[in-house]
């Protein structure tokens, strides 16, 4: 899985004293990065996970025994918004696929984080 970047603490916050807080990606970051952190969220924003519909204000609601991160929103709200992703990022509008070499096969067989971020051909047979 490429390294997607550092979130710091944005500036407007830091000016306020604020030294730490929740960042929650569908990437992953360096070992260099500090604080609060919750990486490999799946399934990613890129291809419509929740993290692509949130909102200012948006509560999120994360229980680290459980290992669960919810989006509390309704969950109709949640499925209104997905079907506005979905019109707004349909095949050709926003993004095109790759159409040839190392760029197609990443975009077409790279599984989500949860599942190894590997390409689906290289599991092991009968492994789901």
């Amino acid at each position: 899985m490429p390294e997607a970047g550092y979130t710091p603490i944005p500036k407007k916050l830091a000016r306020q004293g604020v030294k730490d807080m929740l960042r929650i990606s569908d990437g992953r970051m360096s070992g260099t990065a500090s604080g609060a952190v919750v990486l490999h969220v799946a399934p990613e924003a890129a291809v419509g996970g929740p993290l692509a519909v949130v909102r200012d204000g948006d509560e999120i609601e994360l229980d680290v025994n459980s290992r669960s991160l919810q989006l509390c929103i309704p969950e109709s709200e949640l499925q209104q918004r997905q079907e506005e992703w979905k019109r707004n990022n349909a095949k050709g509008k926003s993004r095109k696929r790759p159409q040839r070499g190392y760029r197609q096969l990443y975009h077409d067989r790279v599984m989500q984080a949860d599942t190894g971020a590997d390409f689906d051909f290289l599991r092991a047979c009968g492994a789901e």
